[in-house]
């Protein structure tokens, strides 16, 4: 049995179109499953959760969306020993893809998981702030990353860009955008009970896999399966400097410039002296002054190529 949450307004509206074609592939191969529609935002951690504890073991857990819908359904799972989680992309930015070389195209990734040639393990960070905690799969991060994501999901161009194919270009747009109103701000890290402090911080982002913001290779060495988070701070750079680095980020060049720190860490906690926008895979955490992440103690199984 496969379980799978969809996001039916997934790539502006594209989302339900695709589950149909899907759903014809799984009826001619007489495949049993059950489909769930999420409906509002936060809705497929509930669906994942009642899933996850009533199923049995291993659950064929699969989400069908952007990235910001694998980061909900892995919050809601229960045990994530007790999970097989496969991904197909219908979103617009897929990160998760590039890191886990998985295929872009939904028909190919329900290839796949059906064929289970492939189960792998990968760690799972979570984040929390207040009384809040969120797992996610790519990664989360405070300030001009985080306030593109916020823009990003709620700008009218993203849309519009999808529909002509070039929705990946709405997170450089976004990103030039915030650029030119943005205020650096003093940031400490308290990494594996290291302290760091840095005065003029454009973002911290705390990253499992190599990629986010839509290609974006902000960690080049970071692994999904190595139990390390890795982190980027862009700190006391002019910001010319900063928009020089924007294109190197795509091919993981940017470390060469001063004021790109990269660290390896277990936990970590992130302090501004100002309250700032946070994001989790992309999707809007709130605004905050600190927030905490590591990694769960249990990994968890995905559906791989070969």
């Amino acid at each position: 049995m496969y379980y799978f949450i969809i996001n039916p307004n997934s790539r502006s509206g594209k989302g339900a179109e695709i589950w149909k074609q899907l759903q014809n592939i799984l009826d001619r191969k007489k495949v049993s499953y059950k489909a769930y529609f999420t409906s509002y935002r936060g809705h497929a951690i509930s669906i994942s959760e009642e899933i996850t504890s009533q199923a049995g073991s291993p659950v064929n857990l699969i989400a069908v969306g952007g990235d910001g819908t694998i980061q909900e359904v892995l919050t809601g799972i229960k045990d994530l020993s007790s999970v097989r989680f496969g991904y197909i992309p219908t979103g617009s930015g897929n990160d998760f893809c590039r890191s886990m070389k998985l295929p872009q195209d939904p028909a190919e990734a329900l290839d796949i998981i059906l064929s289970g040639h492939k189960i792998s393990d990968i760690d799972i960070p979570f984040i929390t702030y207040k009384n809040d905690r969120s797992r996610f799969a790519i990664s989360c991060g405070i300030g001009f990353d985080a306030a593109v994501c916020h823009e990003v999901g709620i700008t009218p161009m993203k849309k519009v860009l999808n529909k002509i194919g070039l929705g990946k270009l709405v997170y450089l747009f976004v990103a030039l955008k915030q650029l030119l109103f943005l205020t650096p701000s003093p940031v400490t890290l308290d990494m594996d009970g290291r302290n760091e402090s840095f005065s003029k911080v454009y973002f911290v982002a705390v990253m499992n896999q190599k990629y986010e913001g839509g290609g974006f290779k902000f960690c080049p060495k970071a692994s999904p399966s190595d139990g390390i988070l890795d982190v980027i701070v862009v700190d006391s750079l002019p910001k010319f400097k900063v928009l020089l680095c924007l294109p190197t980020a795509f091919f993981g060049k940017h470390t060469i410039f001063k004021g790109i720190h990269i660290f390896q860490c277990k936990n970590i906690t992130v302090n501004s002296k100002v309250a700032l926008p946070v994001h989790k895979d992309g999707e809007s955490g709130g605004i905050h002054k600190s927030f905490s992440v590591s990694v769960e103690p249990q990994k968890l199984s995905i559906f791989l190529p070969l």
